[in-house]
């Protein structure tokens, strides 16, 4: 049966028993009127809802619809926010989830009706049957947050759906490390071979394998024992990024030990002298870790190769990474506070320091109560 009028913007269908309200929302970019018409079973929740309409556009604080999925907006966020903005590896990091996760499972649901309860069964499906970590999913998460953000921003949105969604609590994994004397004994297995500068300059600097990867020789100072750290060299996917140090920090002048200043002057003749004997063959790339040839080597093979050194040798296991780990367990133990470790270490913050390795280093408590006892003692003898 046709509609009958019941009163301004709303009528009623008595065939399918709903009514139904007209919302006028007004003129779009182009001038073109956009309307839209909600169903409700009673003539309460139609004029309750026409009410609160009204009452949102006279606040302005309605948004256009939009039929737009949240799959389109992704595609647009990535190649409009991300993309011109942020490093290649992030875009890499967003992509790959999108593509993988968030497009299959949340794709095709229209941004401005994507729920909270949506995205909290999205986690779920995330952890139960995906098998990804807790940690992992609160990567999802955060990306979500800056995605709805942006759409809020931008007059998509009214409210960010993510932020009355429940995460999965952070899961904090304990750093591995070696002791001094283990250090010293990988430092003499490496003794003499590839693997030498960069176990030394993770192990005894606490450089990040992309910023030995990305060290040139012109950052390295032999006359003051100094090298400069400003640029990375990593992966995306199957491509290798040159690409600057993480932040402001991680950008850094660091000194280094004569014995680590006398590898690096070994090596860069050696270098030299393969350069004279390839000629053409030889790649002058610049880069301080590189093949007989000139070529610098994939990131990942350092961590496979170390992973090789460790296994071959029966050591405690331990990845490249663990190394930055030891040097800072080991400058820790020579009573170094964890603010100079961090600066060392080109840490964006003090808290970054502290949140990696207070509940490891952190023995003040003991020395504390120690203290305590002594004093304690000292004073009952005297009695």
């Amino acid at each position: 049966m046709a509609r009958t009028k019941v009163e301004k913007n709303i009528s009623y269908d008595s065939g399918k028993k709903l009514y139904y309200v007209n919302m006028d929302y007004g003129k779009d970019e182009s001038g073109k009127r956009i309307k839209k018409t909600k169903t409700y079973h009673s003539k309460t929740e139609a004029r309750e809802a026409l009410k609160e309409f009204e009452a949102d556009k006279t606040k302005n604080q309605l948004v256009l619809p939009k039929k737009e999925t949240l799959a389109e907006f992704l595609q647009y966020w990535m190649e409009n926010v991300v993309k011109p903005y942020r490093a290649q590896t992030t875009c890499y990091f967003y992509k790959n989830m999108i593509n993988k996760y968030t497009i299959p499972l949340l794709g095709n649901i229209p941004i401005q009706e994507i729920k909270p309860s949506q995205i909290q069964k999205y986690y779920t499906t995330l952890l139960k049957e995906k098998h990804l970590s807790p940690n992992t999913v609160r990567k999802h998460h955060d990306m979500l947050h800056l995605v709805f953000s942006v759409a809020v921003k931008q007059d998509i949105l009214l409210r960010n759906p993510v932020e009355r969604v429940e995460t999965p609590q952070k899961q904090h994994h304990e750093a591995k490390f070696y002791d001094l004397e283990l250090l010293k004994q990988l430092f003499a297995i490496v003794k003499n071979t590839e693997m030498e500068i960069p176990v030394k300059l993770a192990g005894g600097v606490g450089l990040r394998r992309e910023e030995i990867c990305g060290l040139r020789w012109e950052h390295v100072d032999f006359d003051n024992c100094k090298i400069r750290i400003c640029e990375a060299r990593t992966i995306a996917g199957s491509e290798i990024v040159n690409k600057d140090t993480k932040n402001r920090t991680s950008n850094r002048t660091l000194a280094i030990s004569t014995d680590i200043a006398e590898l690096l002057l070994k090596e860069k003749n050696r270098q030299e002298k393969n350069k004279q004997y390839l000629g053409d063959l030889y790649e002058d790339s610049g880069y301080v870790v590189v093949r007989d040839d000139g070529k610098p080597y994939r990131p990942n093979y350092l961590s496979e190769k170390f992973k090789k050194i460790i296994d071959d040798n029966k050591l405690q296991k331990l990845t490249l990474h663990g190394l930055r780990h030891t040097f800072a367990s080991v400058a820790n133990s020579l009573g170094i506070t964890l603010y100079e470790i961090g600066k060392v270490l080109g840490h964006s913050t003090p808290s970054t320091t502290g949140m990696i390795y207070t509940h490891m280093f952190d023995n003040t408590h003991e020395a504390t109560l120690e203290k305590v006892a002594e004093a304690e003692n000292k004073k009952d003898k005297e009695e």
